[in-house]
């Protein structure tokens, strides 16, 4: 494995693949384009900007936007000039961002749109540090005089004396110095600092690099949060490999947009192959008996023909000759949702259903389902096209040792690993212990080296009985459903397990007009007896193969959405299960009394 600082690396494959177009983004309803040759041309410009503010080696800039493809260039501009990237989510409170702005040390700070940078002016305001902001968005409206917008701040590169000096920083970086610091989504206390080395990222590049075919010509949508070092990870390795990464802003319209630039390769976290899984499930539960008939003959032909392919088996001429007509016919536009066939997806960040991964394999799309955290930069085990196993996160990554320790935790070590949290040398020595992090996950390697995750330690629900339960494998079940948009389950200390349940509204309300009920506000929606009924029918349908004391005998339907604004979700869409437990404390003991 090679060590690269990402600055060297990005500035050498702009050179490398010139004329290549490294990104996409979208702009007043029209698709723009950046060459490489262009991109480390900006990339300069932003570099040359942060040292004619006084940025010195080792100094922490935050970028605090959506994403964009200036997220990106600012992020490799600071690392040419050899400061630390702070990423912050663009969906952070004030109270969070001002966390991490003062426990980082932010000398400046890049905002996206006017929210965030009213949130970084007011944490400027009242704080004894001069902290400049340069605002992406030329519409923001600036206030005060450290603010500057993103075109008029690298402008001033043009005639900068700054040039030579850049290339001297470029040529001094090391790669084991810290690139960036992620804060932790923190399902439990406050957030964590996690820095990271560029030798991290390098690992992760050449990891990847080995088992995925990705290249000139193959296209990406960046769409999950570049602040999570999942999204970012994978950036880096498209940049790296010359392919392009086409950027999206608003997550809610990630179907839109596959449909648009049709990725051929993605990363994503579970919750979109669920919410397309359902949506398509819906669907075909509404439709026609002979359309209904036509779909399961079409997957059942191509799930078939799939795993005989995969498990080295002769496809027959019968087969052959079935499974060209269900792909004609039914499985082609079902990969059309997504934007056309793919080499691959890639899931992380949650535990994805083995059904869900076996049905987008039986219509020809390929989850590699794979797992870390962010202080194993991220990627500790993956599935490879080459290698995969449904219902697992498949084998550890190059160079990274994984083994399970008598409490059942697994534990990881190898070049992926943090060098620790930023002020917390406490933290830091509780969860790495002889150069082995310990994950706070529960897991089972087997017999063909494959990982599987089977819950979280600070999870784990133990009921008044002693059985122990896993709360995250019941709400991935349940949250196959159609009708179920989020799901928090409960019940440490309890006799039985009971959850929290947000519906799908938009699907809810469908239901029912058809049925003919009556309601004004999704309150009154939530709280009919049909509506309880058919939920518990709903939940009891998804739980079929959940054991007894698995299963949820009591619920509350919830009528507004989880969030991380309303404090129950992390930027990554986990449940914060303690801030649940707190929040709807009513709710839970209700249905306990």
């Amino acid at each position: 494995m090679q060590k690269e600082q990402l600055a060297k690396m990005i500035i050498k494959r702009a050179d490398e693949y010139g004329d290549s177009i490294a990104l996409k983004y979208k702009k007043g309803g029209t698709w723009h384009e950046i060459s490489y040759k262009k991109l480390g041309a900006k990339i300069r410009e932003v570099a040359i900007a942060l040292l004619d503010s006084g940025i010195k080696e080792g100094d922490r800039v935050a970028i605090f936007s959506q994403n964009r493809y200036e997220w990106a260039i600012a992020d490799f501009g600071i690392m040419c000039v050899r400061g630390i990237s702070v990423p912050v989510y663009a969906t952070n409170t004030r109270e969070q961002t001002e966390y991490i702005i003062k426990d980082a040390s932010v000398r400046l700070v890049f905002t996206g749109e006017q929210d965030q940078y009213d949130k970084i002016f007011s944490i400027a305001e009242s704080g004894e540090n001069h902290i400049k902001i340069v605002s992406f968005d030329s519409d923001v409206k600036l206030k005060g005089n450290l603010s500057v917008c993103f075109s008029e701040f690298v402008s001033s590169s043009l005639s900068s004396d700054k040039i030579g000096e850049l290339e001297k920083r470029i040529a001094a970086s090391d790669p084991d110095e810290i690139a960036t610091i992620v804060y932790t989504s923190g399902t439990t206390g406050e957030p964590k600092g996690v820095m990271l080395t560029h030798s991290n990222f390098s690992h992760q590049i050449f990891s990847v690099e080995k088992n995925f075919d990705v290249g000139l010509g193959d296209r990406s949508l960046c769409f999950l949060p570049l602040s999570h070092v999942y999204e970012r990870a994978w950036s880096f390795f498209i940049f790296n490999c010359g392919a392009m990464n086409c950027y999206l802003s608003n997550p809610k319209k990630v179907i839109e947009y596959m449909g648009e630039v049709r990725p051929n390769v993605m990363v994503s976290v579970p919750r979109l192959y669920e919410k397309i899984y359902s949506t398509v499930y819906n669907k075909i539960e509404q439709a026609s008996f002979l359309k209904r008939h036509l779909f399961k003959w079409a997957v059942s032909t191509g799930r078939k023909y799939a795993f005989r392919k995969k498990d080295g088996n002769p496809v027959g001429l019968a087969l052959r000759l079935s499974h060209d007509l269900a792909d004609r016919l039914v499985l082609k536009k079902l990969r059309e949702i997504v934007g056309g066939d793919k080499k691959f997806f890639s899931a992380g960040g949650a535990s994805l259903s083995q059904d869900i991964e076996e049905f987008f394999f039986s219509i020809g799309l390929l989850v590699c389902q794979g797992y870390g955290l962010t202080e194993s930069s991220p990627m500790i085990t993956y599935n490879t096209p080459g290698a995969f196993k449904f219902g697992t996160v498949g084998k550890p990554v190059p160079l990274c040792e994984v083994r399970i320790d008598e409490s059942g935790e697994i534990l990881a070590r190898g070049p992926n690993i943090m060098k620790g949290y930023l002020n917390k040398p406490e933290e830091t020595e509780k969860v790495i212990i002889d150069g082995w992090l310990r994950t706070g996950d529960i897991g089972e390697i087997d017999n063909d080296g494959f990982l599987r995750i089977t819950g979280r330690i600070k999870d784990v629900i133990i009921l008044s009985t002693g059985k122990n339960i896993a709360p995250q494998m019941i709400e991935t079940a349940v949250a196959r459903d159609h009708y179920i948009e989020q799901i928090a389950v409960v019940g440490d200390g309890r006799k039985h397990i009971s959850a929290i349940v947000v519906p799908c509204f938009e699907a809810l309300e469908e239901y029912a007009m058809r049925r003919g009920l009556k309601w004004k506000t999704w309150v009154d929606l939530t709280e009919l007896p049909e509506i309880t009924d058919f939920y518990m029918e709903r939940i009891d349908i998804q739980s079929r193969g959940l054991a007894g004391f698995e299963k949820i005998k009591k619920f509350h339907i919830h009528s507004e959405e989880f969030s991380q604004k309303s404090g129950e979700l992390t930027a990554t869409l986990k449940i914060k299960r303690m801030e649940v437990m707190k929040k709807y404390k009513d709710q839970i003991e209700a249905m306990y009394n």
